[in-house]
């Protein structure tokens, strides 16, 4: 009884110090110039930029009313790296666990943060939208204290920065004049959302400084002029004190690191951002590479040089950060999910992105409809769609997800409602001639560490594999997608439908997520499909579009035998136009030579004559006609000149 009633108090304290944060956003567009190069349009949040930093303590609660007054685009939010325990309707992904926000509209969000602490952010999760602007910062504070001493906190956030709208890029990238799925190429690097940044720090001073990656395709490396970083925790994580030189940062990853300022002031430094090139499929002669801003002890001092980050340089490799407070090795997993990931063009010539040969396409009802709508039926993953790629979890399995990169590229993998343990990541293969699956290197040997790193977002690397694993004890449906915005737009996703019965048991749906799936005039009951009379019918579902086709097409076979026939026609008609009687052949030569009939008759008679006769007894005679056949014809010569 004492225990229970110390746990009830602890409790209600904690209940009593949360606090509710309430924000009134709207989105729209307006004209920015970024990165000092070129104007155009940005979203906006109630007309300022960059969208406000969201900052509460754990266990407090955020409620979020977005108003959508984005023109002709639907909307959304998702918070990357918050758990959403027992309300995966507020994930923020659309046709998964909401419907969109359309234009003139509003909707309400509203969660707790339970039990995370660290660096986040969120971000529109609407066809790329947050490469234009939606996005900003999600900062959780530990109310028990940070666990490593510094005197000041600084937010950075890096990116890159293109001068098109993502609308006009996608049409460009999705499409079947670019075969081979090549990128966009950003036009520059953002630091906090400018150019050539400046951070004024003091002598002897320990910064805490988040760094975030809020980008959308490119990798950075990080790199400070004569300092180190202290890299103290990734992904919400706490680990292990961990000092490089260089932090390679994929897009959506979080690194907290610590840095000691000097205690000389009379030098400023170089803060250095640079592309990860192997990730452009082409470098633009004017693309700036390399990035500078400046860690400025003395503003009345010199800015320094740009120092020019190398490719093969080291950097931290995540994969041995020790957490600082452990979790050992997760038993053998109940469930492992084997994903092959590949590149590759369909019937109508685009270049879409693979799991499996499936690419992912949203279904016509929200995935969490289904759950709730399904019954029985909600346990068996065919409901939701031959080509969302949906995988159903039951509660508390261990589950391993093994990912094989078939493609030349990183890619950067998120992972909604969790936490992972990284258990294996394969080396880069760049020299084998293919590509190096899970198990075919020797990997069998391998030994995972006992304590491994735990982050929500890692990156494979190029023609290899990586094995991540977590326990099934969040109830939610789950997306698990590339982070590389362009390669999500190509179906670069599976879906995770953690507990079912769990999510029927314990969570719901508002009437506000109902009247958001009114406004955008979407179904919520039904399978995939939006049957709901027989859930295992997908008829009419979302898919697709169809392989190129192997071999020759009934089309392909009729256009060759037309061109056959077409061929053999005009071969027949060139053979008998060369054997036809031309009249008049002689009178149209002579026309075209210009010459006289009398003139040809007399090539005649000297031929005839020569034939006559006896070239033995003759042979002087011979040559005087000859002579005169020569001189004849020079005279025909002269008369052909003129």
């Amino acid at each position: 009884m004492k225990l229970s009633s110390c746990l009830s108090a602890v409790f209600m304290a904690s209940v009593a110090l949360a606090e509710t944060h309430y924000y009134n956003w709207t989105a729209a567009w307006s004209n920015l110039n970024l990165d000092g190069v070129k104007e155009r349009p940005v979203i906006t949040c109630n007309g300022e930029f960059p969208w406000p930093e969201i900052r509460i303590k754990r266990g407090d609660r955020v409620v979020i009313q977005l108003h959508n007054d984005l023109g002709d685009q639907n909307t959304s939010i998702h918070f990357h790296g918050i758990f959403q325990h027992n309300q995966t309707s507020q994930d923020g992904v659309p046709m998964l666990t909401q419907c969109e926000t359309p234009p003139g509209y509003s909707y309400t969000y509203n969660f707790t943060v339970e039990d995370q602490v660290g660096s986040f952010w969120y971000h529109s999760h609407s066809k790329g939208q947050y490469m234009d602007g939606m996005r900003g910062t999600f900062i959780i504070e530990d109310p028990d204290g940070y666990p490593y001493d510094y005197d000041e906190e600084v937010t950075l956030t890096i990116s890159e920065w293109y001068h098109e709208l993502v609308t006009p890029l996608t049409q460009s990238f999705l499409n079947r004049y670019n075969p081979t799925g090549a990128e966009p190429i950003p036009q520059n690097l953002l630091w906090n959302n400018t150019m050539n940044g400046t951070w004024t720090v003091e002598p002897d001073k320990t910064y805490l400084l988040r760094i975030i990656n809020i980008g959308g395709f490119v990798s950075q490396y990080l790199w400070i002029q004569d300092h180190e970083f202290e890299v103290v925790a990734v992904d919400g994580v706490y680990v292990e004190k961990n000092v490089t030189e260089e932090l390679y940062i994929t897009v959506a990853q979080r690194y907290d690191v610590l840095i000691h300022t000097k205690n000389d002031t009379s030098t400023n430094y170089a803060f250095m951002q640079g592309f990860d090139l192997d990730m452009l499929d082409t470098t633009p002669k004017d693309l700036i590479q390399n990035a500078t801003s400046y860690m400025v002890y003395d503003e009345n001092a010199d800015m320094p040089d740009e120092y020019l980050l190398e490719d093969g340089t080291e950097y931290l490799d995540d994969f041995y950060l020790v957490p600082l407070t452990p979790e050992k090795l997760l038993p053998e997993p109940d469930h492992v999910i084997t994903v092959d990931v590949v590149m590759d063009n369909l019937g109508n010539g685009i270049n879409y992105a693979f799991f499996n040969r499936t690419s992912y396409t949203a279904p016509k009802v929200p995935a969490l409809a289904s759950v709730f709508s399904a019954g029985d039926a909600a346990d068996n993953q065919t409901i939701y769609g031959s080509n969302t790629d949906s995988i159903v979890l039951q509660k508390d399995e261990i589950v391993e997800i093994v990912l094989n990169n078939n493609d030349t590229g990183k890619h950067p993998f998120h992972l909604h409602g969790h936490v992972f343990q990284v258990v294996e990541r394969g080396p880069t293969y760049f020299d084998e001639p293919g590509p190096v699956p899970y198990g075919t290197d020797g990997s069998e040997d391998y030994v995972a560490p006992d304590y491994p790193a735990r982050r929500d977002t890692l990156y494979v690397r190029p023609q290899s594999y990586f094995r991540i694993r977590f326990k099934a004890d969040n109830p939610g449906v789950w997306f698990f997608h590339c982070h590389i915005e362009w390669h999500l737009l190509q179906g670069l996703a599976i879906v995770l439908i953690e507990d079912p019965k769990g999510i029927q048991e314990f969570q719901t749906l508002d009437d506000a997520w109902y009247e958001n799936c009114d406004a955008m005039g979407i179904q919520t009951e039904g399978n995939a499909a939006g049957n709901t009379e027989d859930y295992y019918d997908l008829k009419g579902e979302n898919v697709q579009e169809k392989e190129l086709p192997a071999g020759f097409t009934a089309r392909g076979i009729v256009a060759m035998v037309f061109s056959c026939i077409a061929g053999v026609i005009g071969c027949i008609t060139i053979f008998f136009y060369g054997m036809a009687d031309i009249p008049n052949i002689e009178q149209r030569v002579m026309d075209d030579l210009h010459m006289e009939s009398k003139d040809l008759l007399n090539d005649d008679d000297e031929d005839d004559e020569l034939d006559r006769m006896d070239p033995a007894a003759d042979s002087d005679k011979v040559d005087n006609v000859k002579e005169n056949t020569s001189s004849q014809g020079s005279s025909n010569d002269q008369k052909l000149r003129h």
